[in-house]
């Protein structure tokens, strides 16, 4: 089972900042003993990050179950566990459910080791031990988090199982998750340093924690305590948003501690051929266009095909256009041009954000960083917390600003700027709508938007409103019903564990 055979991997390494330890020597009874084995550990915990189970697979599909964009690839049984996402006909053997939970618990195992373990280890520095824990302690939330908001109730492990009675249990209410996920986040802020440098780059910081830790209580739906958490990163972090909206996916700009990152996954190039389960990301080579000569093996795979309204509904000027969508007429570095229309995209549109290039010879292998937390995204959590009120315009203001070019996010902008009487400009009629709306353009294919859909109770009728829409331009789009408010649990776990059932509907 899962959960037994997860708990002897405890020393894998996959970020850019650590070096690999051999993993065949490596046992229960002669490691947790040094600083290093901790720091080894935590880096296990921090692997998932770039596996299939979230990164490099599974949470494509936050963004393709919701009404960003659709499968694409070659059409027919080509990327089917998206498809049937897509299409709300999800069946609990579907690869992305899968591998979204055993990821997910894999890692949250690995950092529970880690708390267990690490205090117990004598003669580490001090600050390296408070730190490792505040890592296991932001990992651990971060799994649940996911866990919570795709399947609801989930079983609660707080500490390493032992025994199939420990392994086998139930799923806890989401509310008992949420707890345990406030309280890590809470105590990680106090453990974790508010910055690093040299080879420690890219490990979650205090800000990275508080920053989580109001979209929790964001999607809680206290949005008190998550503009009081937005704000004190905005505040105290010393983070800026780029002056570009584009220069947040620029290879070159990753784990900069003095602009927008909260935290990235960490990827990197030249180990990967074919494996979506070591350190490179593999977008570079899925979500290209399937036309040639745009990355090492040719064509790309052309997946997380963006929507026509989606597209359609960037405002003229928008800058993030240019940077997340491939559009018919867009010319590629190699002076291909995009088509009108090309195989799993009828009318010509692909992901462009996570596109990087010809960057070496291997395929599946590119080394960009995926921003997790941006703090933008800290400015539209106060702007939603806050409401329609000067201090909320403001704060979805500055995010609009550098999206229309602005040279500076902090002086008003009389064409672009939202206020209470021009809300229709963007086709919504309150504050609300306008900022989930700006979040939807601002986070694009960073697979978050299903998640938002299910947080403000509009995934069936916002896919009801797409559903017709695409239905006039000759599209078939599935139509949620309430059970896809959450995904199956896997049938494999399912089987394995007789204390599990399964989500209505399903």
């Amino acid at each position: 089972m899962l959960t037994l055979g997860l708990l002897a991997g405890s020393a894998g390494c996959t970020s850019k900042f650590l070096e690999e330890s051999p993993s065949d020597q490596i046992t229960d009874a002669n490691f947790y003993k040094t600083q290093n084995d901790a720091i080894q550990a935590v880096t296990a915990a921090y692997s998932e990050l770039t596996k299939e189970g979230q990164y490099n697979a599974a949470l494509w599909a936050m963004d393709i179950g919701a009404d960003i964009s659709t499968t694409g690839g070659g059409g027919g049984s080509d990327g089917i566990e998206y498809t049937q996402i897509d299409d709300y006909n999800t069946p609990s053997t579907n690869f992305v459910c899968q591998r979204l939970w055993q990821g997910s618990f894999i890692a949250l195992q690995r950092a529970n080791i880690v708390l267990q373990k690490v205090p117990l280890i004598t003669g580490m520095d001090p600050a390296i031990q408070k730190r490792c824990l505040g890592e296991a302690q932001f990992i651990r939330a971060k799994m649940y988090f996911d866990l919570v908001r795709a399947f609801g109730d989930v079983p609660l492990y707080t500490a390493p199982p032992v025994g199939l009675d420990q392994v086998n249990i139930a799923r806890s209410p989401q509310a008992d998750v949420y707890k345990v996920i406030v309280s890590d986040l809470t105590a990680a802020i106090g453990n974790l340093p508010a910055s690093y440098s040299g080879a420690d780059l890219g490990r979650a910081t205090k800000w990275a924690a508080q920053g989580l830790l109001a979209k929790v209580y964001l999607t809680m739906g206290d949005k008190a305590n998550a503009v009081t958490q937005a704000q004190a990163v905005i505040d105290g972090s010393g983070k800026t948003m780029w002056a570009k909206y584009g220069d947040n996916f620029v290879v070159a700009n990753e784990n900069n501690n003095a602009k927008e990152s909260l935290f990235e996954v960490q990827f990197t190039n030249g180990r990967n051929q074919y494996d979506r389960n070591n350190v490179g990301s593999s977008m570079n080579q899925f979500f290209a266009p399937r036309r040639g000569g745009l990355v090492p093996a040719g064509d790309g795979y052309g997946f997380n095909v963006p929507e026509p309204d989606f597209v359609a509904g960037y405002e003229p000027g928008d800058t993030r256009k240019a940077v997340s969508v491939w559009v018919p007429g867009d010319v590629s570095p190699n002076g291909s041009i995009q088509p009108k229309s090309l195989p799993g995209s009828p009318f010509g549109f692909d992901c462009k954000k996570w596109f990087v290039g010809m960057v070496n010879t291997n395929i599946w292998d590119s080394p960009q960083n995926v921003p997790v937390l941006r703090l933008a995204e800290m400015y539209l959590i106060v702007a939603e917390g806050k409401g329609a009120t000067p201090d909320g315009f403001e704060a979805l203001n500055k995010v609009r600003r550098r999206a229309f070019g602005a040279a500076d996010y902090n002086t008003p902008d009389a064409v672009h700027d939202l206020n209470a009487s021009n809300l229709s400009m963007v086709g919504v009629n309150n504050f609300q709508d306008a900022v989930i709306r700006e979040r939807k353009y601002e986070l694009a294919f960073e697979f978050d938007r299903w998640f938002d859909m299910k947080r403000t109770k509009t995934l069936i009728s916002g896919m009801t409103a797409q559903s017709a829409y695409l239905a006039t331009v000759g599209v078939r789009r599935g139509i949620p019903t309430e059970k896809n408010y959450v995904l199956p649990i896997p049938q494999s776990e399912l089987d394995a564990n007789p204390k599990l059932v399964q989500n209505p509907g399903y």
